[in-house]
């Protein structure tokens, strides 16, 4: 699917890949959970995420984070309190630190309270997304806070695109678990 253009493609790809995500990880298997996340045999998983995320909890916790900037984004700036989306003291070139305190953050959480409070994020950001019109998601220029983009662009990033990221590293993991039940 291409990336979404409209506020109707938006929410049905947001439904899509929640859905197929959440397929995806009902079919993960006991080894498979309990197995730390090692892509260091793979010379092409050079993002310092593939280091970073150890597990399925870790993954789901991202997801929530990105989903909380979202919220917390958009709600401040709706309220006159302007706020940029990566918050202080990070910014679009150090927001790698940034993904690591979120993960130190969460390193306590378990993966039922993270897999609990990502299910309830994505809710709330997809609630979010109904409130706007399709003018406001994909027009440039309606809201000063967004910069140059449009709304729905952050919108399409923190579900659908960052649910196939969240996919394509499980299935990488599934992947390396099974190659070594054949070693």
């Amino acid at each position: 699917m291409p990336r979404p253009r409209t506020k109707e493609d938006l929410l049905l790809a947001a439904k899509e890949n929640y859905e197929k995500l959440n397929t995806r990880m009902s079919k993960m298997s006991e080894e498979e959970l309990n197995t730390s996340f090692d892509f260091s045999k793979d010379e092409k998983k050079k993002e310092a995420h593939w280091k970073r995320d150890k597990n399925l909890r870790d993954i789901l916790i991202h997801l929530y984070e990105w989903h909380r900037l979202m919220l917390n984004w958009v709600c401040s700036n709706q309220h006159g309190e302007e706020k940029s989306f990566i918050p202080e003291p990070y910014n679009w070139k150090t927001y790698g630190e940034m993904n690591v305190a979120f993960w130190k953050k969460h390193q306590n959480t378990s993966l039922e309270d993270a897999t609990e409070m990502f299910h309830k994020s994505h809710k709330e950001v997809l609630a979010l997304a109904e409130t706007f019109t399709n003018e406001e998601l994909f027009s440039k220029d309606v809201y000063k806070w967004v910069g140059g983009s449009v709304l729905g662009s952050y919108f399409v990033s923190v579900t659908s695109s960052h649910y196939d990221w969240a996919m394509k590293k499980i299935k990488a993991h599934q992947k390396n678990c099974k190659s070594k039940q054949l070693d």
